[in-house]
């Protein structure tokens, strides 16, 4: 890869901070955008700007044409049929359609769903919620010391009153790549029901829906370069046909009267509403970015960069690194002994170094290393090595501020 050429695309890396070039470690919470997704976005407000499936004028179908052509490209992204990808407004959504749909089809009170406790909030909530109003049952996956799932735990929690799994393809503050596919046809063996939470790994691998073979599969364009507000939830046609629709109103309608409706074909009665048709457009966009650099090379680079900053990160006394592990995706989640993470990064931000400090919206996970939160520092294609040994030098900086 050419690093400079893959910099220049990204415009937010050339502001300053308090005299100091910006140095973006907060990729997991939102990868920043190239100038081709930004002007996908200026381009179709200036020129086409009209609603998708509405009228027959020109600019109407060259709408419906772009957002349709941006669900083809994304669709191939991730080796899918255009007719499985359902535009949501992000991984969240995706999830919380997924809850209510199955809930109306499959579920029934003493039904078991199994999680992990690697999960996200927004894979938690939704689920949490059906315990309450449906009284399912939940099961949760633990880890071991490194954070690598313990799928022996995951079979023991299997039953004859178990639905669905549903977990991350990755973990958004270990890293922790999990072996989905093999979960998945362990799953399909005792006809469970799968879902993939992939907003951290689409960025990171090369996702193929059909070799993962999950029902569903969900994932966010802000962390893959694309806007914020459009994501994806992909499922295979056979279960999307019977999902019930989780909003109501224009677009995914065939027919309408005061007494019954029938809703549309996939993806449409999926999606009601006027969608986000620069969105799609800008995800696309971001599709092509990653499509022009080889996914190998993509992994290489990002490993190298995970692997300087932890051997950089472990000679600092008293500083423990979260779930340890060497397979994973470009996160880095750590504590220092004696210190509060929050202080540590309100101290770095004065360098112009971005990094994430909290729980990043998975206290489970929190609890269950017993710690209250942590500092994340997580890369990108567009970080260098020469930015990690800058954090380096500020961090032991800071360290020495705060003991």
């Amino acid at each position: 890869m050419d690093l400079l050429k893959i910099r220049e695309q990204f415009p937010a890396l050339n502001q300053t901070i308090n005299g100091n070039k910006l140095v973006y470690f907060d990729n997991a919470a939102t990868s920043l955008k190239p100038v081709s997704v930004i002007e996908s976005i200026s381009d179709y407000y200036s020129t086409i700007n009209s609603n998708v499936h509405r009228a027959s004028h020109y600019l109407s179908a060259m709408s419906t044409r772009a957002y349709e052509e941006s669900r083809e490209n994304i669709a191939g992204f991730i080796n899918a049929n255009p007719g499985e990808v359902i535009f949501t407004s992000g991984t969240t959504d995706s999830i919380n359609t997924l809850a209510s749909g199955l809930s109306d089809i499959i579920l029934k009170e003493g039904d078991e769903i199994i999680l992990t406790v690697l999960e996200h909030h927004s894979n938690i909530v939704p689920w949490v919620a059906l315990k309450r109003d449906k009284k399912i049952v939940l099961k949760i996956v633990d880890v071991d010391d490194k954070g690598i799932l313990k799928l022996d735990h995951l079979r023991e929690l299997i039953s004859d009153r178990t639905r669905i799994i549903s977990m991350s393809h990755s973990s958004n503050v270990l890293g922790t790549i999990n072996p989905v596919s093999e979960i998945v046809k362990f799953a399909r063996e005792k006809g469970i029901i799968t879902i993939i939470d992939g907003a951290q790994a689409v960025a990171h691998s090369k996702v193929n829906v059909n070799e993962i073979d999950s029902d569903f599969y969900c994932f966010s364009g802000h962390k893959m370069f694309g806007p914020m507000g459009i994501g994806v939830l992909y499922g295979k046609s056979e279960i999307l046909e019977k999902l019930s629709p989780f909003r109501f109103g224009g677009g995914m309608i065939r027919n309408v009267s005061f007494d019954k409706v029938e809703y549309n074909c996939l993806p449409n009665r999926l999606e009601a509403g006027t969608p986000y048709v620069s969105g799609a457009v800008g995800l696309s966009k971001a599709v092509d970015f990653l499509n022009s650099l080889e996914f190998s090379e993509i992994i290489e680079y990002e490993q190298r960069l995970t692997d300087y900053a932890t051997d950089k990160l472990k000679r600092i006394d008293g500083l423990t690194i979260m779930g340890d592990n060497t397979s994973k995706d470009p996160i880095i989640s750590f504590n220092i002994e004696g210190i509060h993470h929050a202080d540590l990064s309100m101290i770095l931000d004065n360098f112009g170094i971005a990094v994430r400090s909290g729980q990043h919206c998975t206290q489970p996970l929190m609890h269950r290393f017993g710690v209250k939160g942590s500092i994340r520092m997580s890369f990108s294609i567009y970080n260098t090595e020469d930015e990690i040994d800058f954090f380096m030098e500020k961090l032991n900086l800071a360290i020495k501020m705060l003991r």
